[in-house]
């Protein structure tokens, strides 16, 4: 096929000669030739690879690739490399179509060595705009509440729209649940916690007719209501307390956790909240705790493996931020678009590539958070070291500029004379690297200076020079240690990973194929035009759109998917299942919502009441809907199985980290301790086996081994096993719904981890010391026999006396295992935990845990009616 070429080149010299003077018309020669040909695929309905060749105008912008034509250029425009298959990395267009003849090449060819005019007035056939009449992509519409039959029922306008829908179908609502049922289905929603027995009490002897909405506002003031919707949040965020990947070194991001906890306790409106998640950096006067904020595109993995492209690790991290930004506040699957355009919704790869140049211009630094006396300690150790430097200055003829000519300077030969722990330094950009990684650079690098000195003076053939060198070369490594024993003895200051913008632009391409080494058009920072259009600040203080303007943007009330979507996961969370039941793509594929109207209230609301969190949530919760009881229905087994329509509530199985916290709750043993550091309560032996790296688990003692689960450290490579088993995500990617499995290995957890039995020995415990418990853990009849000893129980892990058959049952249990245990001297001191106050025997304790545990494990137990 080497012929080919000079055939082509041989028609075009003729044709050249041919035409002459001849102009070719573009509108009577060349459109003709793309419209049937090249519409198909780059028209109007249709832009492949972001191409248009329905306009001359939109064939010189080109698409992906880059510009189509270069007018007077025809060897180097795109359009004829594709037509004549003469680009190896392109393929022969039309694709899998008969080609163009020689003569409509040569038209096209001429065309543009003629400069590739055409109409300045050209008009477009049948123009798509980039909009959709897809519902999600619709303004949102605040729409009257509609008139229902049941007035009575209705406590607010959710009720309305629920009622309105339930009509329609023939259907009643629910009565309420009971207020025992009520007060513990708060407790769990808001708090993550088990009411305890007073308070219990307290709500059913409430008479005020508002005692509900009472209850509400106390529990949303708790601390408690952040660290419960904080932990949804950090699903979201895929917090975790390390970095990923074979090598998963830990990680210190728990002040960004710790930050979460406080914007949803404080009521940050979530408008505010999502700009200090996405661009809290960028903001006039930022302070600590916005930039902290901006830790939520820093939770992504981090790869710190020999050998690796840092830049390839670079670029999955922006495809993993900006995939999160689709789903967390679009709800849109726009990682779809990052090799193609999308194959559903109309976002393009070009668009992709767009909302990429956003992230793509932010270096990734860790931000040190000292105390004030820790500040003060570093700042006297720093000048003392500084003072050492000074005086070495003379006869040190290193310096960091020339460190820096060194690095770039070291062939592979002369890193791989180096310490293998050197190397692993320099593969870390140098504004990556901490203090230590800093000195052990330098170290490297004034070393062979150093032995300048020594070799000089044991080589030098005058006696006195010899001893200068010498002399020379033991101040030196003297004031060496000295800075070493300096760096050792700065105060260990607490970290974390933060965002920060580059003052330089980076060029952002499209990535063909999503392959970052294959770089197309270049790009700037934008929004998919089927969304409304991003306002930019008149005066952008670095020349170009930044996160900031991205983030100001997803919280435009104008944006018909943010308010949307926010409000569909607080549905969620609160019925099992969203108004849209496909939470993370509101696309094409997705469901549609069963309630639009509803949905689109709840957003108006939402920014109406200035974007309150705990506002909505107050709504939600204390309308009828929520409140009805969730007990079975056979009639609505065949008209709404799933119970779309909510013609009652739904029962839902605790997360992983509230079935830690009721079980914390239950047995009295739970610290109310506010942030801190991640801690490491008691897990199987052997969980590091696996892993690459094995790490040390070493295990809270006092208080700290008693936290709650959204404390507890989270290793990726090797999760916390009974967070795992209760289906918590592995935190590599963000997660918008969690599964809710039934497995046998629940049941074994609760049973017989080391954790859990030790919750069944605290419940126990606080059973059989209840007597002289203070009266807010005494039931009404207070004498310590066994029947108000399991009704103390009972009611401390469901809220609710037992029934007469349940307590028959566990008197029957409890007299067992007394017996075993009293007539098997061997096998009660083993379970007896160390703490065991006096007064309670060891036996009576074994016999109490053996009920408790069954309490812990019930599904009523880890089960949200």
């Amino acid at each position: 096929m080497k012929w080919v070429p000079a055939i082509l080149a041989g028609l075009w010299s003729s044709a050249s000669a041919a035409l002459g003077a001849d102009p070719v018309d573009y509108l009577r020669d060349v459109k003709p030739i793309l419209s049937q040909h090249c519409y198909s695929c780059h028209g109007p309905q249709k832009q492949k690879s972001g191409l248009r060749l329905d306009m001359a105008a939109a064939a010189r912008k080109g698409g992906n690739l880059g510009p189509a034509i270069v007018p007077g250029k025809s060897e180097e425009s795109l359009l004829i490399k594709a037509v004549t298959g003469s680009d190896e990395n392109l393929p022969r267009m039309p694709f899998q179509k008969p080609a163009l003849n020689s003569s409509q090449i040569t038209v096209l060819k001429t065309w543009i060595e003629q400069g590739a005019k055409a109409p300045a007035d050209e008009r477009l056939e049948n123009v798509t705009t980039g909009k959709s009449k897809h519902w999600a992509f619709q303004p949102i519409a605040r729409l009257a509440q509609p008139r229902v039959s049941n007035l009575a029922w209705v406590r607010n306008p959710i009720d309305r729209f629920i009622l309105a829908r339930l009509e329609k179908e023939g259907i009643g609502p629910c009565p309420e649940a009971d207020r025992i049922t009520l007060i513990r289905r708060l407790f769990l929603d808001l708090l993550g916690l088990t009411p305890c027995i007073a308070e219990v009490d307290e709500f059913m002897s409430d008479a005020r007719p508002d005692a509900y909405e009472r209850l509400v506002d106390r529990l949303l003031q708790s601390p408690h209501y952040g660290e419960r919707w904080g932990r949804h949040w950090l699903d979201l965020a895929r917090y975790a307390d390390s970095n990923g990947f074979n090598i998963d070194a830990p990680r210190s991001m728990w002040r960004y956790r710790d930050g979460v906890i406080d914007a949803f306790n404080t009521d940050l409106p979530f408008d505010q909240f999502t700009i200090d998640q996405i661009a809290g950096d960028l903001l006039p006067n930022a302070n600590l705790p916005q930039k902290i904020a901006s830790g939520f595109h820093r939770n992504t993995l981090i790869n710190e493996e020999g050998g690796i492209d840092l830049e390839q690790f670079r670029v999955e991290s922006i495809v993993d931020r900006v995939n999160t930004t689709g789903s967390v506040f679009l709800g849109l699957t726009i990682g779809c678009a990052q090799c193609h355009d999308h194959k559903f919704d109309p976002i393009s790869q070009r668009e992709y590539y767009q909302l990429f140049a956003f992230f793509n211009n932010a270096d990734e630094p860790t931000l040190e958070l000292p105390t004030p006396e820790q500040r003060r300690r570093r700042n006297q150790i720093r000048a003392r070291i500084e003072e050492l430097k000074q005086s070495v200055r003379a006869v040190d003829n290193t310096s960091d500029a020339k460190r820096l000519e060194w690095e770039r300077s070291l062939t592979a030969t002369a890193r791989a004379k180096l310490p293998p722990t050197v190397n692993g330094i320099l593969d870390v950009p140098e504004h990556q690297r901490d203090t230590q990684q800093l000195e052990t650079i330098r170290a490297a690098y004034r070393f062979p200076d150093q032995a300048r000195n020594l070799v000089g003076g044991l080589g030098q053939p005058l006696p006195f020079l010899g001893a200068a060198h010498l002399q020379t070369a033991l101040f030196r490594f003297s004031v060496d240690k000295q800075i070493v024993e300096s760096n050792k003895s700065e105060p260990a200051v607490v970290t974390t990973l933060v965002m920060e913008e580059r003052k330089a632009q980076r060029s952002t391409h499209v990535h063909l194929g999503g392959d970052f080494l294959r770089k197309g058009a270049r790009v700037a920072p934008d929004v998919p035009a089927v969304l409304p259009p991003m306002k930019i600040q008149e005066s952008q203080p670095l020349g170009f759109p930044t996160r900031l303007d991205l983030a100001r943007w997803l919280v435009d009330p104008k944006n018909p998917l943010t308010a949307r979507v926010t409000m569909n996961r607080f549905w969620e969370h609160y019925f099992g299942s969203g108004l849209v039941e496909t939470e993370n793509d509101f696309g094409m594929q997705g469901s549609p919502p069963t309630h639009p109207e509803l949905l689109d209230w709840l957003a108006t609301e939402f920014i109406a009441r200035k974007w309150s969190m705990k506002a909505m949530h107050r709504l939600i919760v204390t309308s009828a809907t929520y409140r009805q009881s969730s007990r079975h229905r056979p009639e609505l087994s065949v008209v709404d199985p799933r119970n779309r329509l909510l013609a009652r509530q739904s029962r839902l199985r605790l997360e992983a980290e509230i079935v830690r916290d009721v079980a914390l709750s239950a047995s009295g043993l739970l610290s109310h301790k506010i942030g801190g550091p991640s801690v490491f309560p008691p897990q199987p032996e052997g969980v590091f086996r696996l892993t690459q790296i094995p790490r040390a688990w070493n295990v809270s003692n006092g208080s700290d081994r008693y936290r709650r689960g959204i404390y507890t450290h989270f290793w990726r490579s090797a999760p916390y096993p009974a967070l795992t088993v209760f289906d918590a995500p592995e935190a590599t990617t963000s997660c918008t719904h969690r599964n809710r499995s039934n497995t046998p290995l629940q049941a074994l957890t609760l049973l017989n981890d080391q954790a859990f039995f030790e919750f069944a020995q605290g419940l126990a415990m606080r059973v059989l010391a209840n007597s002289q418990t203070s009266t807010i853990d005494k039931i009404a009849e207070a004498k310590p026999t066994d029947s108000n000893r399991i009704c103390f129980a009972f009611r401390l892990c469901l809220a609710r006396p037992p029934s007469v058959f349940e307590q028959e049952r566990l008197g029957a249990l409890l007299s067992q295992q007394r017996a075993d245990f009293q007539s098997d001297s061997g096998d009660a001191p083993p379970r007896v935990p160390t703490n065991l106050p006096s007064g309670i025997d060891s036996r009576e304790l074994a016999a109490w845990t053996a009920v408790t545990r069954v309490l812990l494990n019930l599904d009523e137990f880890i089960t949200r009616e």
